[in-house]
């Protein structure tokens, strides 16, 4: 299998592997070609929306998730909840270097100006409760948001407050968090041996929240809780993360989007520019970025649309790094 280090030897590319390796970022076991790099496309969007990341543990996808901010420009960011995982760095989690440059490239987009960033805390993050409302300069800390969208306003908001463990016993939500931590270093294990034997990536915690009663029951209450808000608040859609099972359908009347999370499901949520949203994953992301590079089909002046299989005919608008530098 061709490696990236080899890769760069045998076209003689000058410039630093390790400096850019973040722009090779794929899922587990593919490999994005080169001129991906070089161009450095990057995706535009209306507004993005990314929830439990949990920066300070070992199975937070940190290089997939900074790939992803590096090479998308919207004008509004939503982080909406666990994005850094404070119960996991109080039992002695190690915070890597990686994950400072997440947190490092989150404050460059914040230092642009070009974006509005709004931190919903979660409650792996709650440690935000006491200080929210709070904004500093273009990053702002709340506990809830209301998305205005050509299709009516959303409700933004974690979804933890309805989680009766979480709100109520919080000790069985933590031991139910280790207990969590522990299936995904058997699931990487696991995942590790598929990958020898040549299989693909399999979630065990996916496969068992599937299969058990209980948890389908959870979820169906979680999301009937978030239809039942919104009515109340007059919005048209919800908008949450928490239960990390990225969603997109309707309930009732009530459009219900959930943003999955960065451990093993590695989906956003994304707003167009004509207000329609999509749940992308990170294999669509980098496939569009590759089919940017690549020189996909467009305008003279190098503004091209790549439209995603199975979606809406509406393009995805993209430009080049040094292009958005020239009209800053």
């Amino acid at each position: 299998m061709l490696q990236p280090g080899n890769f760069y030897e045998n076209v003689h590319f000058q410039f630093d592997l390790r400096e850019n390796f973040d722009t090779l970022a794929t899922p587990r076991g593919t490999f994005t070609n080169c001129p991906a790099c070089m161009k450095k496309p990057v995706l535009q969007y209306r507004t993005i929306i990314l929830s439990d990341i949990h920066l300070g543990t070992a199975d937070c996808k940190v290089e997939e998730v900074t790939h992803f901010l590096k090479h998308t420009r919207a004008a509004k960011l939503i982080l909406n909840g666990d994005i850094i995982d404070a119960w996991a760095i109080r039992r002695g989690h190690r915070w890597s270097r990686e994950h400072t440059k997440c947190v490092r490239r989150l404050l460059k987009i914040a230092q642009r100006h070009d974006a509005e960033i709004i931190y919903l805390r979660g409650n792996h993050d709650d440690f935000l409760r006491h200080y929210l409302p709070l904004e500093l300069d273009a990053l702002r800390f709340v506990e809830e948001y209301e998305l205005e969208t050509p299709r009516g306003r959303y409700l933004v908001m974690h979804g933890d407050a309805f989680d009766a463990v979480t709100t109520h016993t919080r000790f069985l939500a933590v031991l139910g968090d280790i207990g969590y931590q522990t299936l995904l270093k058997i699931n990487r294990l696991y995942n590790q041996w598929r990958a020898w034997r040549g299989l693909e990536y399999y979630s065990i915690s996916k496969a068992i929240k599937a299969r058990v009663k209980q948890a389908v029951s959870h979820v169906g209450r979680f999301e009937d809780h978030l239809r039942d808000l919104a009515h109340k608040r007059g919005c048209v859609g919800v908008i949450c993360g928490h239960i990390h099972t990225p969603e997109d359908k309707m309930l009732g009347d009530v459009h219900y989007l959930n943003s999955g999370d960065w451990v093993e499901s590695l989906t956003a949520i994304v707003e167009h520019e004509d207000g329609r949203f999509e749940v992308l994953t990170y294999r669509e992301f980098c496939a569009r970025l590759d089919a940017a590079a690549f020189g996909a089909e467009g305008a003279a002046d190098n503004s091209k649309t790549v439209p995603g299989p199975g979606l809406a005919p509406e393009p995805v608008t993209w430009h080049s790094e040094e292009e958005l530098a020239a009209q800053a």
